[in-house]
């Protein structure tokens, strides 16, 4: 009778998850498929991460849907990159919210699943791919890539990771 109060007295107890790894609101992130150290903002409000790109087009490929497309950054070359699509995304845009239209227009945006390399910490993340070049960070890393990462975010701090090294 003992072990089974001793079982149901261990089994009440709180399961304590591991704590999150603290970030700053802004990180270098490596992308190794890309060949690439990004400067990325690290967006609580955003739900998924987006990638600067340009040139963005989806083709079939052995009856399975591709994107093709180059970066839109600073420094980027000319270099085409092809990835196969994991899905596409709705992105409703914030002045979508005040327009008085009943419906209103999503972005629909390729998302693609990519490796990235944050600190030492190497997770598989799906990336939307937009034309983030009027924005002072190329790469923005959403909620759910957070979670990937177990990531907190103290937007009081900057770049309290060391350089990518996966």
């Amino acid at each position: 009778m003992k072990s089974v109060l001793a079982l149901v007295s261990l089994l009440a107890l709180p399961v304590m998850a591991a704590e999150p790894t603290l970030y700053g609101r802004y990180e270098y992130i490596r992308l190794p498929e890309i060949g690439e150290t990004l400067q990325a903002k690290m967006d609580t409000g955003a739900l998924t991460a987006s990638l600067s790109a340009k040139d963005i087009q989806t083709f079939t490929r052995d009856g399975e849907d591709w994107v093709r497309f180059r970066l839109a950054t600073k420094d980027a070359g000319s270099k085409v990159y092809e990835h196969k699509v994991a899905r596409i995304s709705k992105i409703k845009s914030r002045s979508d919210e005040d327009d008085d239209r009943e419906e209103p227009q999503a972005a629909k945006r390729p998302v693609v699943e990519l490796e990235m390399c944050l600190g030492n910490v190497k997770r598989t993340v799906e990336v939307n791919l937009t034309d983030r070049s009027s924005f002072n960070y190329p790469l923005l890393i959403g909620a759910k890539a957070l979670r990937e990462f177990g990531a907190a975010v103290n937007p009081a701090r900057r770049y309290t990771a060391d350089k990518p090294d996966c």
